[in-house]
């Protein structure tokens, strides 16, 4: 099964790429940004990375979560999308802000274009927008929000990843049933994607954040190459040596799967990111974490054995 996020939101470096998770060198002007960087979702996926990134590099950064969790190197502050009584706090001597729309909401735009009108009327003149390879300009969710963004802020960028290469080991659902069943679940039959290292959109989103020059465009991001789940199934065998095997489901069997973990309308708008999956949509590759970062995209071998070296 896969999740928003995780395309949500699609390739490939030598799997002997080394480059430091933390590196984010351009071969354009990076002139350190002032101010403070507000990353909500901090602990999450990309927001964790995007934080430890930027610190690392010597930025100021709030870090946004609804629990206010400590982060090395920068300010925790709580967040809630659903409380805007956190917001102003979350906002005070920003600048900049990376935003993580709510996780599972079918309609974020409700809260988020809220939140960016207050925070550019505040003072953050720029925004950077975790969106997904799959939700383009004005689409459903996330999409209405990335169409908004220019209106709002002159210097802005929305990455739309594809699905995450992390989906496979930690707490995703994939790495739970590889872990426990040696099964990957998916109604995306043999439809290919480019799967994208999280380190690698952290990179590029620190760029966007603090780049001289704002991309104020969109930014597909996926990896050097292009994987079926029978291909993620067969490396990470290779990998991990335990069997593993794609099984393959029908739309309805992955939406009424999904419906037992979230509302109805988001597994549904889950399942058919499957099924576009499986016709086609995200077999595809592009250059952008190249293009912005200096170097190449990494590849999914490489990337497991640094996760599983990193116990995750």
């Amino acid at each position: 099964m896969t999740t928003a996020r995780a395309s949500s939101a699609v390739g490939t470096s030598s799997p002997t790429d080394t480059s430091s998770p933390t590196d984010t060198s351009s071969p354009t002007d990076t002139s350190p940004a002032t101010g403070t960087t507000l990353v909500i979702g901090a602990t999450g996926t990309t927001g964790s990375r995007v934080a430890v990134q930027l610190t690392a590099a010597g930025h100021m950064v709030k870090a946004a979560g609804r629990k206010a969790a400590p982060v090395a190197g920068a300010e925790p502050v709580r967040f809630d999308w659903y409380d805007p009584g956190t917001h102003a706090t979350a906002l005070d001597g920003v600048d900049r802000v990376y935003v993580v729309p709510p996780v599972g909401d079918p309609d974020p735009a409700a809260v988020v274009l809220p939140f960016l009108r207050r925070a550019r009327a505040v003072g953050v003149r720029r925004a950077v927008l975790l969106s997904a390879s799959s939700i383009p300009e004005g689409g459903p969710a996330v999409g209405l929000v990335h169409q908004a963004l220019p209106g709002i802020f002159d210097e802005w960028a929305v990455l739309r990843p594809s699905w995450f290469m992390q989906n496979f080991t930690g707490s995703h659902m994939h790495a739970q049933s590889i872990r426990t069943d040696g099964i990957i679940l998916t109604a995306t039959g043999t439809g290919r994607i480019g799967f994208v290292d999280a380190e690698d959109i952290a990179a590029v989103a620190v760029h966007a954040l603090t780049d001289v020059r704002a991309p104020n465009t969109d930014l597909v991001l996926t990896g050097p190459e292009v994987l079926g789940y029978d291909d993620i199934a067969t490396v990470v065998t290779e990998v991990t040596g335990r069997p593993v095997i794609h099984h393959p489901l029908s739309y309805e069997e992955l939406r009424d799967r999904l419906t037992a973990l979230m509302p109805e309308e988001f597994a549904a708008m889950l399942a058919g990111m499957d099924q576009a999956i499986a016709e086609g949509a995200e077999n595809r590759v592009t250059d952008s974490v190249q293009r912005v970062t200096g170097r190449p995209a990494r590849g999914f071998r490489a990337v497991l054995k640094r996760e599983l070296r990193h116990g995750n």
